[in-house]
């Protein structure tokens, strides 16, 4: 009895052990290492994380900016405005061919999925993006800066409840408080932004339209960020980077044809060369503007499935949360709004979220630190028959 006793004790700190990640959900670590490699691994973790962030910060604020440029210089498209969020796929070609031809790059095994089985996966999630990308410039054309964002914050929210039921998060208290908060800091954003306009000349038809959209497309990017997740560890089960610009090139292949032909199918390519003509601030101006947002997005999307990977579909949108107040400090300095107090006490509570969810990343950290020393100990095969 005792020996079973201490066999039980085994098997439960092996369990602590494997469950113990960086993002409290029940999910597997690709390696558990030993006392003398955990530093370093450890280390290496948070750097890659750190990077996703950055890039995903930068991408997404410089994206948000430059596509309120557009609109602001004269730009009125909302295909044009939809297809330039996907259509930045094609500077990931020399990177996929560099990390392919790595000796790090995942070979195919038996248990890769077939090509039919990932078509069918990059296809789905294209459509996605598609659609959801088009619901935002939707929201975007009809409703006031300040209910758009308000609806926004909404996002947080929705991936709360799929990452529960889809993903197996679990919720501590710290990650509770940290959505919480930064739900509040994006309402805060959105209640002030009153101030700085929006575009109110609209019918109640129209308005509806942009409210129904707006709150379907939160909804639709926090099930894309949760079905990612499930792809990286149900269907791909792949540990490498190349997997993420895979789960990054053919979906937004797949979103740019949808839009190509949403542009032709609704007419609005006959507009495309008045609009560059009379845009404000040039023709030159107009082709750049929208190469730079294509690229900023793909620089955000990087990082966006980069947190999923390393993390969790809902820390990756919590960052994405935390760059709301990050756009109106930035806008000021390119776009020369201004700024409140407001906007500063939203900027803080975003960071207080953020280092909220961090911290629980710390400590899940520090848990599977003390399990390994109890893991370590338990023999490589114990068999052990009871008569």
């Amino acid at each position: 009895m005792g020996a079973a006793s201490e066999v039980n004790h085994q098997n439960g700190a092996m369990e602590t052990a494997s469950r113990s990640n960086k993002g409290g959900e029940d999910t597997t670590n690709p390696a558990i290492p030993t006392s003398e490699g955990q530093k370093h691994i450890d280390y290496k973790w948070w750097i890659r994380v750190f990077i996703y962030i950055f890039l995903m910060l930068v991408g997404q604020t410089a994206a948000t900016i430059l596509g309120s440029l557009y609109y602001d210089k004269g730009g009125n498209s909302t295909w044009m405005a939809t297809l330039v969020q996907s259509a930045g796929f094609p500077i990931l070609i020399p990177i996929m061919i560099y990390f392919s031809r790595s000796k790090t790059a995942p070979r195919p095994s038996s248990t890769s999925p077939s090509f039919n089985y990932l078509a069918l996966l990059y296809i789905a999630i294209g459509l996605l993006v598609a659609g959801d990308n088009m619901m935002y410039s939707f929201g975007l054309l009809y409703l006031p800066v300040s209910t758009y964002s308000l609806l926004c914050a909404t996002q947080l929210a929705f991936n709360a409840v799929f990452s529960y039921f889809l993903n197996a998060q679990k919720f501590t208290i710290l990650i509770f408080n940290s959505v919480v908060i930064l739900i509040i800091s994006a309402v805060l954003l959105a209640v002030n932004s009153d101030s700085d306009g929006g575009n109110t000349n609209v019918s109640k038809g129209k308005f509806a339209t942009g409210f129904i959209c707006t709150l379907g497309a939160s909804a639709g990017y926090s099930l894309y960020l949760s079905v990612n997740q499930i792809a990286f560890e149900k269907v791909i089960k792949s540990k490498s980077f190349i997997t993420i610009l895979n789960l990054q090139f053919y979906p937004n292949f797949v979103a740019t044809i949808g839009c190509v032909v949403g542009v032709f199918a609704s007419g609005q390519w006959r507009g495309l060369r008045a609009e560059m003509r009379n845009y404000e601030e040039g023709t030159a101006s107009y082709v750049l503007t929208l190469v730079w947002i294509a690229l900023t997005w793909m620089i955000a999307t990087t990082g966006i499935l980069g947190l999923i990977f390393e993390v969790s579909s809902l820390f990756s949108n919590v960052i994405s949360t935390l760059g709301l107040p990050l756009v109106p400090v930035f806008a000021v300095v390119f776009l020369h709004n201004t700024m409140n107090g407001v906007k500063v006490i939203s900027l803080v509570l975003a960071l207080w979220g953020f280092f909220s969810y961090i911290y629980q990343n710390y400590l899940d950290d520090v848990k599977g630190k003390r399990a390994t020393p109890i893991l370590n100990n338990v023999p490589e095969a114990v068999v052990v028959e009871i008569c």
